[in-house]
């Protein structure tokens, strides 16, 4: 038995050192597949690489090196990285696959794998900026990326100014000489605002910025920035990438020109690498982004309704709501409200209303509770002391980020679970 396993392993690698140099650059790729394909069928079918095994699922590749067959060759490799894999640091075909899928599913050119989003927001402002540059933000951001804009890069002589996502005339009073970037997200975390990506693109080009916009809320399921003049779309795909709570990951998306020639060497350089690992894990989450949105989306706006008409709540923060200030936009710009649902508890004063919000959701026994979203199950949040509380008071009241606010991730479970759940807390609140 073993002499037989021995002969088959020492053909198959007969067979690998008898191919040609282009063939064992990249692992064969399937050749029946139609360029005009649509979303769903892109988010299971495309990017996908088979070895010369011809796998039907993709393949996952746990090295950390590959060979090559002479030194001349490894020299190129060297030389030439983005012609074959070289290092896992930078190249890897499972990393690859990932890549592809996604920049088929936002519509983009090349797409640049990272270890988490935030591993991505610091690829693209290194990637672009230097010292002396600046950036114009919306005010309504993650905790941990306005922590970045706002603490960090300045350290390295990159400053910020943040904006009123809604408010044109501020990003454009807000640009300099030296400002080289825009940054929004959309719809913001945790109060689900929704800025114009158009609108906000045109006042980018015409200041010669790069318009880079977080795409996490919503994802390419439900909205694709790129086809509304975004130059580049950054990704957590620990969210809903993934879709069950297991890895982190994240992703820049753009042309090529800038992926390859101004991500690529940073990352490449600097190896905040996404792992083959958690590739794969975010490719088969994919699989089912649709599906697992679409559902989210529609539990999430049966229970912006329940909350909304609750009597001990102030005000409930869901684009899917005809009360939410950009309604009506978020409904040309997405395909849904999202599946992300934040909403304000009444209360005399912020001690009064942090406790309100704290006994909500420590009564919860379906909700996880936990700082991650985009989960197939629902999860719960107090934003001012969990992912925005190491901000400053300041810049959390100057985002609306109150004592009373509570974060809902919807996921798959029976809303009406869901409901009851809040309902002990809500009901004690009132």
């Amino acid at each position: 038995m073993q002499k037989r396993a021995f002969f088959r392993l020492r053909a198959a690698r007969q067979r690998v050192a008898g191919m040609t140099a282009q063939q064992t650059e990249h692992p064969t790729e399937p050749t029946n597949m139609d360029e005009n394909l649509n979303f769903d069928t892109l988010a299971v079918r495309s990017g996908s690489l088979r070895s010369e095994f011809n796998e039907h699922s993709e393949a996952l590749y746990l090295t950390s090196s590959f060979c090559f067959g002479s030194a001349a060759e490894a020299a190129e490799r060297f030389k030439n990285s983005d012609t074959g894999y070289t290092y896992a640091r930078f190249t890897n075909p499972t990393v690859t696959m990932f890549q592809d899928r996604l920049a088929a599913l936002e519509g983009g050119e090349a797409c640049m794998a990272t270890a988490s989003g935030m591993a991505a927001i610091m690829s693209v402002v290194m990637a672009e900026l230097q010292q002396g540059d600046h950036i114009v933000s919306s005010r309504s951001l993650f905790g941990s990326t306005l922590g970045m804009f706002s603490q960090i890069f300045p350290r390295f002589g990159i400053t910020t100014t943040f904006v009123d996502p809604s408010d044109f005339d501020a990003w454009k009073n807000a640009v300099r000489p030296e400002t080289k970037m825009f940054v929004l997200e959309t719809p913001s975390n945790p109060l689900t605002e929704v800025a114009d990506i158009e609108a906000v693109s045109q006042i980018a080009k015409a200041a010669g910025a790069l318009f880079v916009v977080d795409n996490c809320f919503c994802s390419p399921a439900l909205q694709q920035p790129l086809k509304s003049g975004a130059d580049v779309v950054m990704h957590s795909a620990t969210k809903f990438l993934d879709g069950q709570g297991r890895v982190l990951g994240g992703a820049l998306v753009g042309s090529k020109a800038f992926i390859m020639e101004k991500v690529f060497p940073f990352v490449r350089s600097a190896g905040p690498t996404l792992s083959a690992f958690n590739a794969w894990v975010l490719l088969k989450g994919m699989e089912t982004l649709s599906l697992r949105v679409e559902k989210q989306s529609a539990n999430a706006l049966e229970i912006a309704r329940w909350l909304e008409a609750h009597p001990a709540v102030k005000r409930v923060f869901y684009p899917g709501l005809e009360s939410h200030p950009q309604h009506a936009l978020a409904m040309r710009q997405q395909k849904s409200g999202g599946a992300i649902v934040s909403f304000e508890l009444k209360g005399d004063t912020p001690e009064q209303q942090r406790a309100n919000a704290w006994s909500v959701i420590d009564g919860t026994k379906v909700c996880s509770i936990t700082g991650n979203l985009g989960d197939t199950r629902t999860t719960i949040t107090h934003p001012a002391t969990t992912t925005h509380g190491r901000i400053a008071p300041e810049a959390r009241a100057a985002a609306g980020i109150t004592e009373g606010l509570i974060r809902l991730a919807v996921g798959l479970e029976d809303p009406r679970d869901v409901r009851n759940d809040l309902a002990h807390g809500l009901d004690a609140a009132q």
